[in-house]
């Protein structure tokens, strides 16, 4: 079972129940996860949000995490967030039941889990590349990211 952070209130911006994917919008891996998401979410259950984002910078900061340091994949729902390995495995939760044989990889021990996904993380610019800046959805996809009240 994933270990979820709570905070006392619920996360802005989100709608109850809807889950939001936090990700480095300038990381050339961390796009291609979210592209990932947008393709094989068939019911729409995640809406994503870069971290430099305003709306990422508000709910890093409803969550207690670092506004400057982009290491982390977050999942926030409700009172709820998730980072790291157990991020990933709320996400692949939510996606069609042909994924969910790798929820089995719980098993590992969270420590070796996050040990390997710590060291993805830290290299993740110079193993996948960067972007200059946060790439745009494509206008297809941009009902799948979240956005603040204007």
């Amino acid at each position: 079972m994933a270990t979820t952070q709570t905070r006392p209130s619920p996360a802005p911006l989100l709608q109850p129940g809807e889950t939001v994917v936090l990700f480095d919008g300038v990381c050339k891996l961390c796009n291609g996860w979210a592209r990932f998401l947008i393709r094989h979410d068939h019911q729409r259950r995640l809406r994503l949000a870069a971290v430099q984002s305003p709306e990422g910078q508000s709910l890093l900061a409803w969550a207690g995490l670092p506004l400057d340091q982009f290491d982390t994949l977050a999942v926030v729902r409700d009172h709820h967030y998730w980072v790291r390995s157990d991020a990933v495995f709320e996400i692949i939760a939510q996606l069609p039941a042909a994924w969910r044989p790798l929820l089995l990889l719980r098993a590992i021990p969270r420590r070796l889990r996050d040990w390997a996904y710590d060291r993805i993380a830290r290299n993740r610019y110079r193993l996948f590349g960067r972007y200059d800046t946060c790439l745009l959805p494509h206008p297809d996809h941009k009902q799948r990211f979240l956005k603040g009240p204007l």
